[in-house]
């Protein structure tokens, strides 16, 4: 019982790191910033994350699939942040004007007290892929629109 305890507070941080690392220092420059609030995100490949923290959140590790991650973060006057629960819907496709894409399926990942929403797609290798998000963090707005593109490779 308590090393099944221990592996439920150790795997979230593992991943939350792990998240972190892959994405370096880039990440801490992948934001939207709309009025107060922060919107961050970050793809990698599924198959950066170590198996034991795919096996616990069932995310499917494969070289062909990608995890994005996607968090609110609202400043307040004093200068510090809070995490913000936020629900995202989003399509990810190719750049061309006929391409739509097609549908992100999101769930909350909780990390501590951080609530992140994550979806995992298939890549396209080689093609750059372009991210349609709208995040809703504030039931009193119209949704945030968040877009990006970004290309991966299929490490064989």
């Amino acid at each position: 019982m308590r090393s099944q305890c221990m592996t439920r507070g150790i795997l979230p941080a593992l991943l939350a790191g792990t998240l972190a690392m892959l994405t370096g220092t880039a990440a801490a420059q992948q934001f939207e910033q709309i009025g107060d609030v922060q919107i961050h995100y970050s793809a990698v490949s599924t198959s950066f994350l170590p198996e034991a923290v795919a096996r616990e959140h069932q995310i499917q590790r494969s070289p062909a699939l990608a995890l994005l991650n996607v968090s609110v973060l609202e400043e307040r006057e004093d200068g510090t942040t809070r995490n913000v629960p936020a629900r995202v819907d989003g399509r990810v496709g190719g750049i061309g004007e006929n391409d739509d894409g097609r549908p992100l399926s999101f769930r909350t990942l909780r990390i501590g007290d951080s609530p992140s929403q994550v979806a995992v797609f298939r890549i396209d290798d080689g093609a750059p892929m372009r991210f349609d998000l709208e995040v809703f963090h504030d039931r009193n707005a119209e949704p945030a629109q968040v877009q990006f593109i970004q290309r991966f490779y299929i490490d064989r």
